[in-house]
This record gives C-alpha cells, sequence and structure tokens, in this order.
C-alpha cells in the first residue's frame, strides 16, 4: 500500500504500518531491538508504580532505559571501536541504573519480585549481549 506522499508502507516486527524510510547501521543490531524491547517492558512495568513515585522512580527508571537505545544508537554512528566501546559502556551503565531501581522498587513493595522476573530475565538477556557486542570490539 503506498502512503499519500506515493512511498510504500511496511509492516513493523510488531505489524504497525511504517514508511519506508533509511534504516541506519544501529537500527539492525540485534542488542539495539533487545533494548527497545526493554524500554517498553520498563514503560509497562513502571506504570503501575504509585502516583507518588511518578518524578522520582518511574522517571529514573524510564531515563535510564531509553538512554541504553540512546547511546547504542550514539556509539554506532561512524565512531571508532573505542569510542562505539565507551558508549557500550554508557549503556552498560544505564542498564545497571534500571537493576538498583528494580531492587529499590521491589524494596518498597511496589511490585513484587513475582511481578520483575520476565523483565529481570530480559534485561540480563541485554546485559549479555551488550557486554559480548562491547569485548567483540576490543
Amino acid at each position: 500500500m503506498r502512503t499519500e506522499d506515493g512511498r510504500l508502507g511496511t509492516n513493523d516486527d510488531r505489524g504497525r504500518r511504517t514508511e519506508d524510510r533509511p534504516m541506519y547501521k544501529f537500527q539492525r543490531l540485534t542488542v539495539y531491538k533487545l533494548a527497545l524491547d526493554y524500554v517498553d517492558k520498563v514503560y509497562t512495568k513502571s506504570s503501575r508504580l504509585p502516583s507518588s513515585e511518578q518524578f522520582n522512580l518511574r522517571s529514573q527508571i524510564e531515563r535510564a532505559a531509553t538512554s541504553i537505545v540512546l547511546n547504542i544508537a550514539e556509539g554506532s554512528t561512524g565512531q571508532t571501536n573505542a569510542e562505539q566501546n565507551r558508549f557500550l559502556g554508557l549503556a552498560l551503565r544505564s542498564y545497571m541504573e534500571t537493576v538498583a531501581c528494580w531492587d529499590l522498587i521491589e524494596r518498597r513493595s511496589y511490585l513484587t519480585s513475582k511481578d520483575l522476573v520476565a523483565i529481570r530475565d530480559a534485561g540480563h538477556n541485554l546485559f549479555v549481549k551488550l557486554q559480548a557486542f562491547r569485548n567483540s570490539l576490543q
């Protein structure tokens, strides 16, 4: 199906309509896609936090998760391996920040450990992939 401006539209991996657009190197990376999925999961879980945490833990964990994605993207833009490695290090630090936020959320009984099993597993998988990608650059 064509869009109003004549470009062909496609479906993304979730069946949503998108317009044909240029793909950048980072958008093809498995670790980038995992990070996007992690952000989606973070936003879903953080929406369950009490309103008193809207500008504290909720905001913090959403910004940290978003930072993972942004650092992967920024590090891939024509940088040297050393520079990309630095940005991946920042992404890892941001991931660790989300881990600490989950610990605080669980400690305050906003969500149970059972509520957090899937997101902690997804996060650990992302961590492993980030580490592997980073190590491949050294």
